[in-house]
């Protein structure tokens, strides 16, 4: 074998080596952006949801305001919430004002206990009905995105992975979180 003969064959092999290099770089930053989309994706389905219920919620504090008048901070801070939620364009920061709109929602919540009156005004019923249909499909739509930033964190921090993910700026995403108050131990009392 002559030595021409044995660098064309270093050559090609080389040539062959770096083309499988690339495209495995390729297919691995492929699969980067599949899994980032994704959790944009699942996120924009959460937030179509979210805003129907921060549009509603004027109304239902304007049900409310009569009643609960000692309650004005909590509904003032609902709406603050609100605004920020709307102004805010990262989706991690839309990530935290949700997390911060659960724990009010919760209060709000339990301050509706203390209102008999209201709880029975018609208007009050539609509202958090609809309030109560949204949360449920809230809660659907939370599940699957926080499915896909763990599908995402995962692949980020896998090797060879993560290497590509620092080179192109991808670090770690937040979930949405529960409350601590929804984990607990729901009573159930029978009179």
């Amino acid at each position: 074998m002559s030595s021409s003969s044995l660098s064309l064959i270093l050559l090609i092999f080389a040539g062959v080596a770096f083309a499988v290099l690339v495209a495995y770089l390729v297919m691995l930053y492929n699969s980067l952006v599949q899994v980032k989309n994704n959790v944009e994706k699942t996120f924009k389905n959460i937030d179509v949801l979210l805003m129907q219920r921060h549009d509603e919620l004027p109304k239902l504090i304007d049900t409310c305001k009569g009643y609960m008048k000692h309650e004005w901070a909590i509904l003032e801070k609902l709406t603050t919430l609100r605004e920020h939620y709307a102004d805010a364009n990262k989706m991690d920061d839309k990530t935290k004002i949700e997390n911060q709109l659960n724990q009010q929602y919760l209060t709000l919540a339990g301050r509706w206990e203390a209102y008999p009156d209201l709880k029975a005004q018609q208007s009050f019923i539609q509202v958090q009905e609809r309030i109560t249909g949204l949360e449920s499909a809230i809660a659907d739509r939370r599940e699957l995105f926080n499915d896909s930033i763990n599908i995402y964190n995962i692949q980020i921090a896998r090797f060879p992975d993560m290497i590509l993910a620092k080179i192109f700026g991808y670090s770690k995403m937040t979930y949405l979180e529960v409350p601590e108050e929804k984990k607990a131990d729901v009573k159930m009392v029978f009179s």
